[in-house]
């Protein structure tokens, strides 16, 4: 199988058994945008989980993928418009988001609509906030 970025992977995966990796709806793989990658459970050999969406139909998946298919659209990919997830890592502008500090955010949610405002919940979250070199900051729950 060819991992050449210029091969459309629906073309490339040859007799294999397990479909390429492709959107559900166009079958193609020209416009997948990869969210997710971690290892297979249980382990499959050459086989790692992938969570993407294709940008044209706006559909999401989760599945399988051969590690060449998930190789082939990250390396057609030229700039990243979302954060991957990679081996724990959150990932942007191709380099690993550095921990820049945490924060603790206070959520005010009101127990009912047909109530006055003076019975809200007061909901305490901790977050990490990560920051990439670009600039771009996300904050996640610790």
């Amino acid at each position: 199988m060819s991992i050449d970025p210029h091969v459309p992977l629906d073309h490339a995966s040859g007799g294999r058994d397990e479909p390429a990796l492709v959107c559900g709806r166009c079958g193609t793989d020209k416009n997948l945008l990869l969210h997710s990658i971690s290892a297979a459970c249980p382990p499959v050999r050459d086989m790692v989980e992938v969570g993407y969406s294709c940008t044209r139909c706006r559909l999401d998946n989760v599945r399988l993928a051969d590690v060449a298919d998930v190789a082939a659209v990250l390396n057609r990919t030229r700039s990243p418009q979302d954060v991957l997830v990679f081996g724990g890592n959150y990932i942007h502008c191709g380099q690993p988001m550095q921990r820049f500090g945490a924060e603790i955010r206070r959520l005010v949610a009101p127990m009912s609509t047909e109530r006055a405002a003076d019975d809200a919940l007061d909901i305490y979250l901790r977050t990490r906030v990560l920051r990439c070199a670009c600039g771009f900051q996300i904050e996640l729950p610790d």
